[in-house]
């Protein structure tokens, strides 16, 4: 443990972030099963929505530096390729 107040205060501050962090990351993973799952069982217009949802997510968590722009526009486009194979 710290000695210090100011790396006692980082510590907690950290702590905190982290929670966040964990909090949002799991939030995107959600939406991103939700559009899968939409998608395994070929129902477009439920996987539309949950792709605009998913998309929201992931665009907030970039916004927030959760993710890298190139990795969120990754999850973006694989989420958008699925939802576009449904014939």
């Amino acid at each position: 443990m710290a000695n210090i107040k100011s790396a006692e205060k980082r510590i907690l501050v950290t702590r905190v972030r982290t929670e966040r962090n964990k909090a949002i990351r799991s939030g995107v993973k959600t939406a991103m099963k939700k559009v899968f799952t939409a998608v395994e069982a070929n129902d477009k217009t439920a996987a539309e929505a949950a792709l605009k949802a998913a998309i929201k997510e992931v665009e907030m968590a970039q916004t927030k530096g959760i993710y890298h722009k190139n990795n969120a526009a990754r999850k973006v486009s694989r989420l958008t390729k699925a939802v576009n194979s449904i014939s």
